[in-house]
């Protein structure tokens, strides 16, 4: 349970920081934010491997998280118009 807790406020604060850095206007709420981030954790983590940055089975860092949020964000406002 705690593992799940510090999941979302990991996610909240790469989001927050994806959304401050990123591309266009940001107006969603905590879980979309929350979101954002753990699933650009999880872009970074497997683009990372897939370009040999990361072993398998190692996540990736604060800094790559925040980097594969604001390539996820960047990708939605490109493909939402």
């Amino acid at each position: 349970m705690l593992q799940i807790i510090v999941t979302i406020l990991i996610g909240f604060v790469v989001g927050l920081l994806a959304r401050w850095i990123g591309p266009g206007a940001q107006i969603q709420g905590f879980w979309i934010t929350v979101l954002v981030g753990v699933v650009g954790s999880v872009i970074a983590t497997y683009g990372g491997q897939a370009l040999g940055l990361y072993r398998a089975g190692r996540p990736a860092g604060f800094i790559g998280s925040v980097i594969g949020a604001i390539v996820l964000l960047a990708l939605v406002q490109l493909f939402g118009r």
